[in-house]
């Protein structure tokens, strides 16, 4: 495996991410999966005929060991792992002990890396997100490997083409996981059910546990909430909402939704 990808940069990586992931949903599935793994075995032993068999064999003994979520399929930061040079592999910088799978944490590192408060993440912005995470993991990078993971990134990321970074683009680099507010149904029969899931569901958003939603807090929770109706939402939409939120919910004008706001502003009571 070495001798196959030993030389490989992360713009070389990207490009094949890029290729294999045929319907830019985020992730290497199904043929895609197959198609990658035929190609990776023609890379390794270019002398052997490749068989279906051979594929297959050759899929399940690398799933097995880099699918982390074991979903079956491979995320970026998985195909990394697998096939880029731990001196290139830049995208372990973006792997975590424990999944990113809260919204309010996803939003805090927007708000703060959206320096000036565009709704998106420019190169400068990004540049600086990099440099914080190679520093976390005690990494020096040269600006000039820096400035072309940068490239690499907008390039893939950046579905639009417009230069920079959405909201569902970093999210998508983050690897944030399924939205939270998908395992609840929201047409519960019963008083009980829609109050207990209420309940949990602001439990979820209120990660200081001070009984109220504030700053990233509420914003977790509108994205969240927005994107059952219309995924994908921007970051100049997501502070739109916000704001309606806030002037249909927040009662006392604290800038902050009590639990008891949020339970009335939906037609529910919370516990006393």
């Amino acid at each position: 495996m070495e001798s196959a990808f030993d030389n490989l940069d992360a713009a070389g990586f990207l490009e094949i991410w890029q290729h294999f992931d045929s319907d830019d949903n985020g992730y290497i599935e199904g043929k895609e999966l197959d198609d990658f793994f035929r190609h990776m075995m023609e890379k390794l032993a270019p002398q052997d005929q490749v068989t279906e068999e051979k594929v297959q064999q050759l899929k399940q003994r690398f799933m097995s060991a880099y699918d982390d979520s074991a979903d079956g399929r491979l995320q970026i930061q998985e195909l990394a792992n697998m096939i880029l040079p731990e001196d290139e592999n830049f995208l372990l910088v973006f792997r975590r002990e424990t999944p990113l799978d809260n919204s309010v944490d996803f939003m805090k590192i927007w708000r703060k890396y959206d320096m000036d408060s565009s709704g998106y993440i420019n190169a400068m912005e990004l540049k600086s997100f990099l440099k914080d995470l190679f520093a976390q993991h005690k990494k020096d990078v040269p600006s000039s490997k820096l400035d072309e993971y940068i490239y690499a990134m907008i390039k893939t990321f950046d579905k639009n083409k417009d230069g920079r970074l959405d909201l569902n683009d970093l999210a998508r680099i983050l690897a944030l996981q399924e939205n939270f507010l998908l395992q609840f149904k929201m047409d519960a029969s019963s008083q009980e059910d829609r109050k207990r899931d209420f309940e949990k569901i602001f439990s979820h958003y209120d990660v200081s546990k001070t009984g109220a939603l504030e700053g990233p807090e509420v914003d977790g929770f509108v994205k969240d909430m927005m994107e059952l109706v219309r995924p994908n939402i921007t970051g100049p939409e997501l502070d739109k909402l916000r704001a309606i939120l806030l002037r249909h919910c927040d009662v006392n004008n604290d800038g902050k939704i009590q639990i008891n706001e949020l339970a009335l502003c939906l037609g529910l009571k919370s516990k006393p």
